[in-house]
């Protein structure tokens, strides 16, 4: 059976730019509405990609961007929930001290574990996360680093359009679960 594809958009949400946007209209994965996409609170945030999971079912492979990298790190130390895998974007560094203000309760970033196979996706230039930051989040969260090179945050400024580069480290994320 193949994987429930859940898509986890960061702060501002993903527009009609971004790959992840690209993705779930080309591809059909759903994607995770946060109550607010401008104002963000973890728990919040937390608490509904909780009932996301739970209402997808098992199998389910999520694919975060940016802020929702944290989230993700977060709900995995809190959640009763199991989910296959989760390929992490341009993960945002929460701990940063110019970290956007109005995002709350995201810091500091979870450095456990994931109890879940995952992928960090880095760029050399991300102004939201050095190539050091991400490769210690990748240590950390048991994940392989994978560095895309200059792609900035790997959004819809980076125009990726279907960004079939990042669909095929997805794609071998989830070829690797049935292994």
């Amino acid at each position: 059976m193949p994987p429930t594809i859940l898509i986890a958009p960061g702060l501002g949400n993903s527009g009609s730019e971004h790959w992840q946007t690209h993705w779930e209209q080309h591809y059909g994965y759903r994607r995770v509405e946060q109550h607010n996409w401008d104002q963000p609170v973890c728990t919040d945030w937390v608490q509904t990609l909780d009932a996301a999971v739970a209402a997808a079912g098992s199998g389910v492979v999520l694919v975060g961007h940016s802020l929702a990298c944290a989230t993700i790190a977060h709900w995995a130390a809190t959640t009763q929930h199991a989910i296959a895998g989760a390929l992490l974007v341009a993960p945002a560094d929460v701990d940063q001290p110019d970290f956007p203000p109005e995002v709350t309760g995201f810091r500091p970033m979870p450095l456990a574990r994931l109890p879940f196979p995952s992928i960090v996706v880095a760029s050399t230039n991300d102004e939201y996360v050095t190539l050091a930051r991400a490769q210690q989040f990748a240590e950390a969260w048991g994940s392989r680093l994978v560095n895309v090179g200059a792609l900035s945050h790997i959004n819809s400024e980076a125009d990726l359009g279907l960004w079939p580069e990042g669909h095929k480290l997805l794609m071998d994320l989830v070829a690797s679960l049935r292994a």
